[in-house]
């Protein structure tokens, strides 16, 4: 009864070794971290919104992350296999044999993999030299008559059918040669330019400009005038130097694009108002050119008397102020 008792309670000891084996040659350690890993990875991409980034890119602590993922994840592992060995210090001898017997025969066979690899290295199919020795020897050096291994032939027909699908397509049927690819990536750059000047302010033009209607940009264009123009064209638009900005008349034309252009390359030569371009960015003078058409209909304290001779706004456009 107690040798029995003995055999029992080693064998009880030696099931968690034998399990633990079994988890690990089924899913080796090169396996379980690179598939832990990526697995967490992913789910952070999933959970984490970095917009047109990777969530690791648009957010940096999130590389700090999971390097500590990746360290706590080999951490784990070195832990098991010293868990492992101290395991197996306790067994007996005839339990540490059969341990042993058992992690010996690998459960996962890669032998698959090796055949095939031999097969296209062309092991298979070598012959010993006597059979495939040439009538060449020059001063003791042979010539064999080995055949080409499998993986090159294969390369070989695989480019003899690159070529001719090659040369079909672009030289006999002509689908497209590189002149329409680069025409057709240039006209697709520019659309990509034209959406993004749209939703990018600061890089509008007198081509894209638009009037401004947050109160934030009014704001902004206020501030602006006051800074720079109210010397000229006084605190309410009234006039002074520079003409009325309350009235209909324009010396170059009313309208968001119009006003923008004034603004950005100056008056007439000569007497005209000087260029902000060079001082005010795209998106500044497309702020003050907006509050300087809130004026319209106002009523200055000491209004200057017309000038100019285009009238804006036109009755076609008096209820969309934009052109």
């Amino acid at each position: 009864m107690k040798k029995m008792g003995w055999k029992t309670s080693h064998l009880n000891q030696t099931q968690p070794l034998f399990k633990n084996h079994i988890m690990k040659n089924k899913f080796p350690w090169y396996f379980r971290i690179p598939l832990l890993f990526f697995g967490i990875w992913g789910l952070m991409e999933f959970f984490i919104d970095g917009g047109d980034m990777p969530a690791f890119i648009a957010y940096p602590i999130t590389q700090a992350f999971l390097v500590f993922i990746l360290l706590l994840l080999i951490g784990i592992e070195l832990i098991l296999n010293a868990i492992e060995n101290v395991m197996f210090q306790t067994l007996s001898p005839e339990a540490q044999e059969r341990y042993m017997a058992a992690t010996s025969k690998p459960i996962v066979s890669f032998n698959w993999l090796k055949r095939w690899y031999l097969k296209m290295l062309g092991h298979d199919k070598v012959s010993p030299d006597e059979v495939i020795e040439l009538d060449h020897n020059y001063d003791g050096i042979r010539e064999l008559d080995n055949n080409l291994p499998p993986w090159w032939v294969y390369m070989f027909y695989a480019t003899m059918i690159f070529g001719v699908v090659y040369l079909v397509r672009f030289h006999i049927v002509k689908e497209y040669d590189q002149t329409l690819e680069f025409q057709q990536e240039m006209a697709q750059a520019q659309i990509d330019i034209e959406q993004y000047k749209k939703t990018a302010k600061n890089l509008v033009d007198a081509n894209t400009v638009t009037l401004l209607t947050e109160a934030a940009d009014l704001t902004a264009g206020k501030a602006i005038y006051d800074s720079n123009c109210v010397v000229c064209h006084a605190a309410d638009g009234g006039g002074g130097i520079g003409p009325n900005l309350t009235d209909q008349h324009w010396i170059l034309g009313g309208g968001i694009k119009k006003v923008f252009t004034t603004i950005s390359e100056g008056g007439r030569d000569g007497k005209g108002m000087i260029a902000w371009k060079q001082n005010l960015k795209p998106l500044e003078m497309a702020q003050v050119a907006s509050y300087v058409l809130g004026m319209q209909g106002t009523t200055p304290a000491n209004p200057k008397e017309a000038d100019g001779d285009l009238l804006w706004p036109t009755a076609d456009v008096a209820a969309n102020p934009t052109e």
